[in-house]
């Protein structure tokens, strides 16, 4: 039996074997495949940045955020964690979930209805107790990602506005969504630059001789597509 459905082996028949593409051509390709395979939802689009980094080795860590020029189309749920005049300012910036202690509370009984938690620098000896219930799930507040602040208002704007949070896993390889498959090329394109460059732009100390080793785009259910990694890295480095 074969591995994959007939879709997918539809999709992939139209990747040439062993050809890098220009960034844009690769990304109009994932949205092609996407038009064939014609999945009953609307896929997301991801990239993964393999890197040349053992990220078990402290000055190898990559790890940042980076706020996509269009967004990733879809409404995400923020959560704060503050006190005192903090909780309002929390509100006014449009947070979906606001609390202190209370909080805290809640997500110790199970309550995980967020996709983003924000917290002020004062209350973290608090929120690292949650530490065994978030970090499994990436949803750990962390300075590096402008999660832990005092400047709640602009992170919960960029958090609603299609703030990313990026890091390398053990294999070396940085995954994150760019947008979803409904999403222009032109906007696919340009989130996707913006993504490579934040990467690029937290390269750690510890990185040894060429950076990035290969780059793939690719639909949620669908096959994913070698990108030429000079033409993606000089795009990259030439965006504003």
């Amino acid at each position: 039996m074969p591995k994959h459905g007939k879709k997918y082996m539809n999709a992939l028949a139209l990747i040439e074997r062993g050809k890098l593409y220009p960034l844009d051509e690769a990304i109009g390709l994932v949205k092609k495949m996407a038009d064939v395979t014609k999945r009953n939802f609307d896929q997301t689009v991801e990239m993964a940045v393999r890197l040349n980094v053992d990220p078990k080795y402290q000055d190898q860590m990559v790890r940042g955020s980076v706020v996509l020029p269009h967004g990733l189309g879809k409404e995400r749920k923020v959560a704060v964690i503050a006190q005192g005049e903090k909780l309002q300012e929390a509100q006014e910036a449009g947070a979906d979930f606001v609390g202190g202690d209370d909080l805290i509370q809640k997500i110790q009984q199970g309550w995980l209805d967020f996709d983003i938690l924000i917290a002020t620098p004062d209350m973290m000896s608090k929120v690292g107790r949650l530490g065994r219930i978030l970090g499994p799930r990436g949803l750990m507040p962390n300075p590096k990602t402008g999660t832990v602040t005092f400047d709640i208002a602009k992170a919960v704007k960029e958090a609603k506005s299609g703030k990313v949070d990026f890091k390398v896993e053990k294999a070396g390889i940085v995954h994150a969504p760019i947008g979803k498959v409904s999403f222009d090329e032109q906007k696919l394109l340009e989130n996707a630059v913006a993504l490579l460059k934040a990467i690029l732009a937290v390269k750690p100390s510890g990185a040894k001789g060429q950076y990035v080793k290969s780059i793939a785009v690719s639909a949620t259910m669908d096959p994913g597509v070698k990108v030429d990694i000079f033409d993606a890295i000089n795009r990259a480095q030439s965006a504003e």
